[in-house]
This record gives structure tokens, C-alpha cells and sequence, in this order.
């Protein structure tokens, strides 16, 4: 009977202690995520940021979902829409 513990191959990848794996995600969106989200904590009810598209440092799309995401992670509700020169973002409640 064949041991499966003696016939291992050599391992392909590398390993690292599990207290050397980055914890988190920095993405090249997070200076202007971090700022924007900032904003929209002390934004009061009933206001909206005017964000113009021009300061964004990529597509307003782009930014979107990456705000998006991070919304969803901090479990703040939001909600968004544009024109040709500007983003506009606010608080939602859950029900909207």
C-alpha cells in the first residue's frame, strides 16, 4: 500500500509566512476614492457632490465602479449620476 504523504511532488510557487500577505488593496484609484468618500460623510441630507469630471484622474465610469465597490465595503448606500462636465454623487437610504 502506497503512502500519499512519501510521493509528493516538488512544490511550483513560492510560499510566505501568512503575516507577510498584504491585508489590503491599494488600486490606483484610492487617493481619489479615499477623497470622495470623505466628502460624502459629511455631506448633509438632501446635498449631492459636484464633482467636475476634469479632476477625475481617470473615466468617469472607471471611478464609478471603483466608488462603487468601496461604498459596498463600507456598507454606505449611494447613489450617482453626471453630465458632460460633472459627477454627481449622494447618500441613499436602503429602501431607494
Amino acid at each position: 500500500m502506497e503512502n500519499d504523504e512519501s510521493v509528493s511532488e516538488p512544490m511550483k510557487f513560492e510560499s510566505v509566512l501568512q503575516v507577510n500577505v498584504p491585508k489590503g488593496r491599494d488600486g490606483k484609484h484610492k487617493a481619489i476614492i479615499t477623497q470622495l468618500l470623505s466628502d460624502i460623510a459629511q455631506l448633509g441630507e438632501g446635498t449631492a457632490l459636484k464633482v467636475p469630471l476634469s479632476e477625475l484622474p481617470d473615466t468617469k465610469e472607471n471611478i464609478r465602479s471603483a466608488l462603487s465597490r468601496a461604498a459596498r465595503q463600507g456598507k454606505i448606500n449611494l447613489a450617482t449620476s453626471s453630465d458632460d462636465d460633472f459627477l454627481y454623487i449622494w447618500k441613499t437610504n436602503e429602501e431607494d
